[in-house]
């Protein structure tokens, strides 16, 4: 059955008071993040803070334990373990939400072109020649149009990270999900990477974004989140929380990272 259209002023994606467990363990403890188009959520924290497992839970790699996940007004719809209802609106959702993990995750079997064109062709029924057209024009974006036909082991690791965003933007996707993009690299390459995303804010992109670039977030943020042990301890404009934050854990972690 089709979604109702969302409302034009609908945020791009709503988080509201998700919780997750792993066993014993509870990772999330009741998080809630908002993005309205255009804005770009950087969320930081220290390790085992739940950063990573926030994103996941956004496009259902996890299961929330419990509460919401709404993209562009609509509302994920969940049965009462808090998995999915409804695979297909799953699976349209995710088409929405545009994925960026740590270690790139591409098809080493594939070369960067078909990397791109999978999906849409795939997932999204687009003709390959179309597809193919596309992911010319998205490699290009990222500076790596010349390296269409070669796989990915014969790339560095920020020219495969930067693969792994043309993928993600092939779906157009209404928000782009960053986790830790820049964490597996070598310190050399992470400008390059950074440069495409910045890119991709200044362009109105919407983004969620975990990360451990302090500079970067500061720079191109409209609102940083610091998690600790599972929930939001403080978040506001990046100026304020990076010059003037008001929680003795925020001001311990900067102190620790500079």
């Amino acid at each position: 059955m089709p979604s109702d259209p969302a409302p034009e002023d609908a945020p791009a994606i709503q988080l509201i008071d998700l919780h997750k467990h792993f066993g014993e363990l509870e990772v999330l403890k009741g998080v809630s993040v908002e993005a309205r188009k255009g804005d770009v959520v950087a969320i930081i924290g220290g390790s085992g803070s739940g950063k990573s497992t926030l994103l996941r839970c956004t496009n259902f790699l996890e299961t929330p334990s419990a509460g919401r996940v709404v993209v562009d007004g609509e509302e994920v719809r969940v049965r009462a373990d808090g998995s999915p209802a409804d695979r297909r609106q799953i699976e349209r959702i995710r088409s929405r939400l545009g994925m960026v993990f740590q270690s790139f995750n591409l098809w080493t079997h594939r070369t960067l072109l078909e990397n791109v064109t999978e999906v849409p062709v795939h997932v999204l029924g687009v003709s390959r020649d179309k597809a193919s057209e596309q992911a010319l024009v998205l490699l290009d974006r990222v500076g790596l149009r010349d390296k269409a036909d070669t796989y990915p082991a014969y790339l560095s690791g920020g020219q495969q990270q930067r693969a792994a965003i043309a993928r993600a933007l092939a779906v157009e996707p209404s928000v782009m999900l960053f986790d830790e993009p820049t964490s597996a690299l070598d310190p050399e390459l992470v400008g390059e990477v950074l440069r495409v995303i910045r890119d991709l804010a200044d362009e109105g992109r919407t983004m969620l974004l975990v990360t451990h670039e302090m500079k970067f977030a500061r720079e191109v943020a409209s609102e940083v989140i610091y998690l600790y042990e599972g929930r939001i301890e403080e978040k506001g404009p990046p100026d304020q929380l990076f010059s003037d934050p008001r929680s003795e854990r925020l001001k311990q972690f900067l102190q620790s990272i500079h």
